[in-house]
């Protein structure tokens, strides 16, 4: 059965130790060659899928195990946009940590090459498994949102309409590739709308003389642009949060200035929503999901920690958020992924694993099935 599914998962998980150290002796030492780290991780990827179909889900990623962070690497491989390091700068602020200093820069105009990186990676983990594979690559707004003013220099992107008009573009040659490689079920990482519910990331981007309310319509239709044509047999998810490096965050706010936009300006499927502590406000927001065939996974599991949920607790969260949406139009999943970048979170892999087996017990308790 296709996507969607009332129990699944945001997409990255703990990298094993295998994958950390070959990335280090390949990457940094230049003692492993190319071939020898992709070897290493094609191995762990079918160890992880393994791990994912045993916990009794319905669709499984590749941990984003060939990835650095969960946005930057796609990113990186667009045309027109490169990947800076700079080292005498800090790099994004989290609560009490900072990201490595790596910053996206447009060079030039932007596309989608034929030969994207992902698209294999995609093609990898479809060949491990029987059950359905998903890809999660960042949204359309990552590029804008994520991309300093001073490091945008092609002179028609100073218009930010022009900018997301070319990402819109991109990113629908990017879908059609996806699905052109054998994607069925493809979702977008775009957590900056849930950043510009947050008051510090709306003053933000007013002192970069853009409107923040402006920018989540625009951001909105960006993503419909880039997924309006997909086939009908195609599943978009969305994923959103308020960060999550290394078990810390970078936001808070509730949805409630951008859960319409979300919800009816897109044609999104199935929405991955952080609800695991009160920096994501209340379940109000989810009456604005018009009726129909459209699906919100709440996040009740956090992945910040190792200590497990309960399966009547998040039943009973369940509950309440059936209060303004159907409960036929509810799943359930982690509220992120287990690690959002090579670092990971502060769980252990067999928390992991519990973490996922729960998902799929309160699915069977709930609804009678994963893919009831």
């Amino acid at each position: 059965m296709p996507a969607p599914y009332r129990a699944d998962h945001v997409g990255s998980l703990l990298r094993p130790d295998s994958v950390v150290n070959a990335r280090v002796q390949h990457l940094q030492q230049g003692s492993l060659s190319a071939t020898e780290l992709r070897q290493i991780e094609d191995d762990a990827i079918a160890d992880a899928v393994a791990m994912q179909e045993a916990a009794g889900l319905q669709a499984v990623t590749d941990g984003e195990y060939r990835r650095a962070f969960w946005h930057y690497d796609f990113m990186g491989g667009l045309t027109g946009l490169d990947l800076i390091s700079r080292d005498e700068e800090e790099g994004v602020q989290f609560d009490g940590v900072k990201l490595p200093p790596v910053f996206p820069s447009i060079t030039s105009k932007l596309d989608f090459p034929e030969d994207h990186p992902m698209l294999d990676h995609y093609r990898y983990v479809a060949s491990k498994t029987g059950v359905q594979a998903k890809i999660s690559i960042p949204g359309p707004s990552c590029c804008h949102f994520r991309t300093a003013p001073a490091d945008i220099s092609p002179p028609e992107y100073r218009d930010a309409q022009v900018l997301l008009d070319d990402l819109g573009a991109t990113y629908a040659k990017a879908v059609a590739a996806f699905y052109a490689a054998g994607c069925r079920y493809l979702q977008m990482d775009d957590i900056f709308f849930a950043y510009l519910c947050d008051p510090k990331h709306r003053a933000s981007k007013q002192a970069e003389g853009l409107d923040p309310d402006w920018l989540i319509g625009a951001y909105a239709d960006t993503l419909e642009k880039a997924i309006a044509n997909r086939p009908a047999d195609m599943t978009i998810g969305m994923h959103l949060c308020r960060g999550n490096f290394r078990s810390t965050h970078a936001a808070e706010g509730a949805y409630d200035p951008a859960a319409d936009a979300i919800f009816n300006r897109t044609s999104i499927d199935v929405y991955f929503m952080e609800y695991d502590t009160e920096r994501a406000g209340g379940l109000e927001p989810l009456r604005l999901l018009p009726k129909g065939n459209k699906r919100v996974m709440p996040g009740f599991i956090t992945t910040k920690t190792g200590a497990l949920e309960q399966v009547d607790d998040v039943r009973r969260q369940l509950d309440k958020a059936a209060q303004f949406v159907a409960i036929d139009q509810l799943g359930i999943a982690p509220q992120c992924g287990f690690a959002s970048t090579e670092h990971g979170n502060s769980l252990s892999a067999d928390e992991q694993r519990r973490k996922l087996e729960l998902v799929v017990q309160v699915a069977d308790k709930v609804w009678g099935g994963v893919d009831a």
